[in-house]
């Protein structure tokens, strides 16, 4: 074979990112410093940042990190040793993101060539969050080290080119704390004609051919309710290629399944094997081919749920708590909850213990996320510790009393303490189990158990009167409804205080109300202060579903759950009562709409604005931090008709991996946060991003959950039962073919794009584009978008954030964090 074919070529041009590179392994290693307590509370604003997306609370590792490394030429350690092949994907930056429990350093070595046709000075520029060391051609040009947390840091380099073949050999490391922006991004700014190469074991043709058959790669649906998961591959394969398929959930859990196949050449597919054997939830399934020794991989996302199996939910309460309890017991992932839910049935031994063994290690080791795990642990062996074995109770109770309760105990973990979420929890822990134990001594405190629960106890009432005023931080957020009901029901059922006990189901309640409010059919459709891509991208799986099957007879079961049996046994042995009337508040099948309107956060900081009719519904933020950098807000999400998967939100994408760990990600948040303004079933979007950001706003248009749907020009329209939309753009929408998010996705370019959003009711889409088709906004001299909608009339949205029409006057400092709700007759 000519060894010139051993290479893929691509071009390069002044400005472009250097986007293909061998790579090695992730070296990690634990970074523990000495045990120190740390200052500080709970933060209720830590994610509306200051300086772009930059969370500025830092551990006590990253302090002595940081002096002992920042500003000094990276320790560099191991060599180059190639595994595996980045290909881009659409990414400009070599990203190995990810998430780590404990502090961990990592190191990376990666390679690439550059050929330039003459030789010459190039000028590059390297960006990343941690450190890194360049060398040309074995010569070492420079290097970079500072060491922020997740920000990134960019440093310009001169390389004095050779005529044809270069090699570019970066070492890059970092400090690893719980999310961690592990990345580099290397701009060829200027410099002589040149391409990027980089060798493969493969003909160069072959290589390239793999490349497109991943890049291109998708499910052949979204969603799986029943039959096989089925990968399409972009164009067949050129070579029999043994593939890898690892199933993994969301970044806290701690599943994996692998499967492994050998592929012949001239396929394009591959049958996974059936969903209802597949774990439920939504999934990462990471792809790996390996091509006679070339091996890239890439990600795709699925929502998987055994709805078939479940069947419809009993009628009564009582069975329908029954039947949770069952779920979780025989089928959730094997943690704490589901250890509570199988001891809260009767369903105690050995497996039930193996379960609380198998997590105990992260709570030993004070884990991030390790609060999730324990309040359940605390729960379980209060209430049913006799049926724990000795032996497994032992290690338990050693594992309470060693445990970090709060920052003010010595500690060297990068447990995340600033978040209401979090604060809830670890107060909880503290409390619940000093009551337990209130005579032996809690190991990082000092404290006796009786102590231990005092203290607990006065930050519990504090976090209660700060909640009872301006309610959740992360506002109205999906997946973190589960983590404050798993603190309030435990609240509820076991504490030793009466009034505490009261105003953790008052808690409850209230959360009910808010959920049931911001529901269509059960299923929260509304803005969100914290978003994942994992909890926008399922419906029938995701916690909340469950919830509402469990409270109102509607909805599903996933797999991984925080709060479900905890909720189920509060209603079953401790009194909690969900008033009646929410269920026809969560299920809405009123002639007329409701129009809810409310805020939460402290001071109010979030305004939220929905609106929800039988066939329709559609939430958003209101004048909230327009054109600033975004965290993971979702700031506007409807759903059509009454199947779960017929929704839609529009973001702008954070970074252009899809399945990162950026926050903002590429689905969950924005970017850049755009002008959002609704009324009623009207709602008009208008970014306006930053240059260093993607050049490009999208919907989540998912056509095949559509009864129809239609993409022409700046138009788009879909019908779901008797609900519709129309979105209609300031630039042509461009419908992803290929790729994760094949046939669910539109994306319009620019660094200004605008989106005007219309819900109805509908039985068909030329009535929708014939109703609202000419729908456009007009600006007027003090910013104003001014709309002519053939229902509401002139809707004026003005620029602080007022919106008038119908004669009415809705201003933001109207909203309340009790909420106001009213019901409206449609136009």
């Amino acid at each position: 074979m000519n060894p010139e074919a051993n290479w893929m070529r691509k071009p390069l041009k002044p400005g472009d990112a250097v986007r293909y590179w061998q790579l090695g392994g992730i070296a990690e290693e634990r970074f523990d410093v000495p045990d120190a307590p740390m200052k500080g509370e709970m933060d209720p604003f830590f994610f509306l940042t200051k300086v772009k997306n930059f969370i500025p609370h830092e551990y006590p590792c990253r302090t002595i990190f940081a002096q002992t490394y920042r500003g000094k030429r990276p320790d560099v350690r191991g060599e180059f040793e190639a595994a595996r092949w980045w290909l881009p994907f659409g990414s400009p930056r070599l990203d190995l993101s990810g998430f780590w429990f404990r502090p961990t350093r990592l190191a990376t070595w990666s390679r690439t060539y550059i050929e330039a046709d003459s030789a010459g000075t190039a000028k590059i520029r390297l960006g990343t969050c941690g450190g890194a060391v360049l060398w040309l051609n074995g010569t070492e040009i420079g290097w970079m080290a500072p060491y922020s947390r997740n920000l990134e840091a960019k440093q310009e380099f001169e390389l004095p080119l050779e005529a044809g073949l270069n090699e570019i050999v970066i070492f890059f490391d970092d400090l690893a704390e719980r999310d961690a922006r592990y990345f580099y991004q290397f701009d060829y700014l200027s410099g002589p004609t040149a391409s990027v190469a980089i060798p493969v074991p493969v003909a160069g043709a072959v290589a390239e051919s793999l490349e497109t058959a991943l890049d291109g790669m998708h499910l052949d649906r979204q969603h799986y309710f029943g039959g096989d998961i089925t990968v399409l591959f972009a164009e067949p394969l050129p070579i029999d290629v043994e593939v890898n398929v690892a199933i993994e959930g969301d970044f806290m859990s701690r599943e994996r399944f692998d499967y492994d196949f050998a592929l012949p050449a001239g396929s394009s597919s591959l049958n996974v094997g059936p969903s209802d054997k597949a774990p439920a939830d939504f999934r990462h399934l990471r792809v790996t081919l390996n091509a006679g020794g070339f091996v890239a991989a890439r990600s795709v996302g699925v929502e998987i749920c055994h709805a078939a199996r479940q069947g419809e939910p009993p009628a009564s309460l009582a069975d329908r708590i029954t039947e949770t309890l069952a779920e979780v017991s025989e089928y959730s992932e094997r943690d704490t909850v589901r250890a509570f839910a199988r001891l809260a049935s009767g369903r105690a031994g050995a497996d039930t213990d193996a379960m609380i063994e198998e997590i105990l290690p992260s709570i030993e080791d004070c884990h991030d996320c390790a609060d999730f795990s324990l309040v359940p642990l605390i729960w379980s062996r209060t209430v049913w510790g006799k049926d724990i074995n000795e032996k497994t109770r032992a290690r338990l109770d050693n594992a309470i009393l060693n445990y970090r309760y709060w920052m003010d105990e010595p500690g060297n973990d990068v447990q995340w303490y600033f978040s209401e979420n979090h604060a809830l929890l670890f107060h909880t822990s503290a409390y619940l189990a000093g009551s337990l134990l209130p005579d032996a001594t809690f190991v990082r405190s000092g404290r006796k158990g009786s102590e231990q629960a005092r203290v607990g106890a006065e930050r519990v009432r504090a976090w209660l009167d700060h909640f009872e005023k301006w309610e959740m931080a992360e506002f109205n957020s999906a997946p973190y409804f589960p983590i404050d009901l798993k603190g309030l029901t435990a609240l509820a059922a076991i504490s030793p205080d009466k009034d505490i006990a009261d105003r953790a189901k008052a808690g409850i309640v209230r959360l009910c109300e808010v959920i049931a409010r911001s529901a269509h059919h059960g299923m929260v459709t509304a803005a969100q202060g914290r978003s994942y891509e994992h909890t926008l991208c399922a419906g029938r799986s995701l916690e909340l579903s469950a919830v509402a099957r469990l409270i109102w007879g509607k909805g599903f079961y996933g797999r991984r759950v925080h709060c479900l049996p905890q909720m189920a046994v509060c209603l079953r042995d401790h009194g909690l009562e969900i008033p009646a009337e929410f269920a026809a508040i969560a299920d809405h099948q009123d002639a007329r709409d409701q129009e809810w309107r409310f805020a939460q956060g402290e001071n109010a900081f979030a305004a939220l604005y929905h609106y929800k009719g039988r066939n329709y519904a559609m939430g958003s933020t209101v004048h909230y931090r327009w054109d600033e950098w975004g965290y993971q807000e979702t700031v506007l999400h409807l759903r059509i008709g009454d199947k779960p998967e017929a929704a839609i939100w529009i973001n702008h994408p954070g970074e252009t991996i899809q399945f990162g760990y950026g926050r903002p990600s590429f689905w969950g948040g924005c970017g850049t946060i755009p002008r959002a303004q609704q009324y009623r079933g009207l709602a008009v979007l208008q970014f306006t991003t930053h240059e260093e950001q993607p050049d490009f706003t999208h919907a989540w248009f998912p056509q095949a959950e559509f009864d129809e749907s239609r993409v022409t020009g700046t138009l788009a329209l879909a019908r779901s039962g008797n609900g519709a939309v129309l979105l209609r753009s300031s630039a042509d929408l461009q419908a992803v073919t290929e790729g994760p998010s094949a046939g669910a996705e539109l994306r319009q370019y620019g660094r200004s794009t605008r989106w005007i959003v219309r819900v109805c009711e509908a039985s068909d889409l030329a009535t929708v584009e014939s109703r609202f088709g000419a729908l456009a906004v007009t600006e007027n001299s003090d910013g104003a978008f001014i709309v002519e909608d053939p229902e509401y009339g002139t809707v004026i949205f003005r620029a602080d954030g007022t919106v008038e029409a119908e004669g009415r006057i809705i201003e933001r400092k109207d909203y309340t964090v009790r909420g106001d709700a009213m019901m409206l007759e449609r136009a």
